[in-house]
């Protein structure tokens, strides 16, 4: 499979001659591509609260989005399908510490859209021959396909997928494998399906939280965002009701009080 390659000095060129020709009030957001199908939603939201700031927002594989801050891309805030990647950045100095806060828990599913696949069952899906290709996003960048992985090998079931599998870039990819049907199955996000655009389009079933790590979403302001006063306003919007109303929406769950980064801070 051919992919696209966008260099990062070109993202972050393109990101800085936007944010100079709009002005001071602007917020430019790279976000995990589970939070695709709520960041619409969620982007409107906080502009009732702040009209008069443009918001631009990027969306792929966390450990892609990482790797493009610590480059230099000009991000304000950074939004995390879990709290490693997010505390990844701080480590390496590319963000503020200070500011890292979960703010929603993501869920995993496994999903068709071809009548002759039975998902009612984990196991019975992944073994069954009518299931020849099985996507998931990347294990190694993508939080969601780490957590597909995860459940499968508790399950007994690794061996047994990975001559099926098909590895995407995202877990917006991974969804578009199984939508265009290039893909008999998936594990991708419940925010993908439940979302508007694709409600009551083929079938799910959500795997059990306990066989995979918690995807806890975390919002972090990067060294670059620190100077920006709306990267503090929009950090402290994720915690809001208007925002937790959307997010509920999408089937995200509440971070727990002890999800914290491990640092303590």
């Amino acid at each position: 499979m051919r992919r696209a390659r966008v260099s990062v000095l070109g993202i972050s060129l393109g990101l800085a001659a936007a944010v100079a020709a709009r002005g001071a009030e602007t917020l430019s957001i790279a976000a995990a591509s589970n939070l695709t199908y709520a960041l619409e939603a969620l982007d409107a939201e906080f502009r009732n609260t702040s009209p008069s700031v443009d918001v631009t927002t990027t969306a792929g594989a966390s450990g892609s989005l990482v790797a493009q801050i610590r480059d230099g891309a000009p991000y304000d805030v950074f939004l995390s399908a879990d709290l490693e990647f997010a505390e990844a950045l701080v480590k390496s100095g590319s963000a503020d510490a200070g500011s890292l806060t979960p703010f929603a828990v993501g869920r995993l599913v496994i999903w068709t859209v071809k009548p002759g696949v039975d998902i009612s069952d984990i196991a019975a899906t992944v073994r069954s021959p009518a299931v020849r290709v099985l996507a998931i996003a990347s294990p190694d960048s993508a939080p969601y396909g780490r957590a597909a992985r995860q459940a499968l090998e508790k399950l007994g079931l690794w061996p047994v997928a990975v001559p099926k599998l098909v590895t995407a870039e995202n877990i917006s990819q991974a969804t578009q494998f199984v939508e265009t049907g290039n893909a008999d199955a998936g594990f991708v996000a419940l925010s993908a399906v439940v979302s508007p655009r694709l409600r009551g389009k083929g079938r799910w079933l959500e795997v059990p939280a306990g066989l995979y790590e918690p995807l806890t979403q975390v919002a972090v302001i990067t060294s670059h965002g620190s100077a920006n006063p709306q990267s503090a306003r929009f950090v402290a919007f994720l915690g809001s009701a208007a925002a937790r109303r959307v997010l509920n929406g999408f089937g995200y769950g509440v971070p727990l009080p002890s999800a914290r980064a491990r640092d303590g801070k």
